[in-house]
């Protein structure tokens, strides 16, 4: 993937300090230090143009979110998008979402043991290719790193338009016995939830009527516990 960005851009998001992380690694085991609290960190790895983060930051203030990709330039499309969709609060500054630059392949290098709540996977590359199947961000040898990242309340919600690849991410949580919940093969399929928070990518795809694929993967034990409560319930 290429992206042309303007001139200047990596001095563009130093000055930006309040939101954009450009060496996550100094963070690693203290981002309740850099948000000022201990509530639950979310990530998205791979977040694009930052349309969810963005969006999801200012939904749920009571959360802190990590948006993270290895482009410049997407970091500064992001930066343009909290600062948009937060401009007419009281608030003013969007104190509960950092943007970090960084390579996936390293996530362990940018977030602790146990210091992470929610991982967030949105339309990452499918990698079509068999060749090519440990790039893709639910192979098991990612899954493993997840599940060191994620606390006790630890989730994954994973969201795609290729079904291959969401076939190969079910067969990838089952093999690795992960609990899976609330699996979709057409999340929209009777008209769009005015309460959920869209990618860029699915709402484009949204619109051409393609079905979008969605599950959650419960890790934590605390999360497998209300999971286990919540099915109980329902007999």
């Amino acid at each position: 993937m290429r992206l042309r960005g303007r001139k200047g851009i990596r001095e563009e998001l130093e000055q930006q300090q309040d939101i954009v992380v450009l060496d996550p690694r100094g963070y690693k085991g203290k981002w309740a230090q850099v948000f000022g609290n201990d509530r639950p960190l979310y990530i998205e790895l791979g977040m694009g143009k930052g349309q969810f983060v963005s969006g999801m930051s200012f939904k749920h203030p009571a959360c802190n979110f990590v948006g993270m990709d290895m482009y410049d330039e997407l970091i500064r499309r992001a930066s343009e998008k909290v600062r948009s969709i937060w401009s007419g609060t009281p608030e003013g500054e969007p104190a509960n979402v950092r943007l970090a630059l960084g390579n996936i392949e390293s996530i362990e290098e940018f977030f602790a043991p146990g210091e992470v709540s929610r991982i967030y996977l949105n339309f990452s590359d499918p990698w079509p290719k068999k060749k090519h199947a440990r790039r893709r961000l639910t192979h098991p040898r990612f899954l493993d790193k997840y599940c060191s990242l994620l606390n006790q309340q630890g989730e994954i919600h994973f969201k795609t338009d290729s079904r291959e690849l969401f076939e190969f991410s079910l067969n990838a949580f089952a093999a690795k016995g992960l609990q899976m919940s609330n699996i979709s093969l057409n999340l929209h399929k009777d008209g769009i939830n005015e309460q959920h928070v869209m990618t860029e990518y699915e709402s484009k795809f949204s619109k051409q009527g393609m079905p979008i694929y969605r599950c959650e993967v419960k890790i934590g034990e605390e999360a497998l516990e209300a999971y286990h409560r919540t099915k109980m319930e329902e007999f």
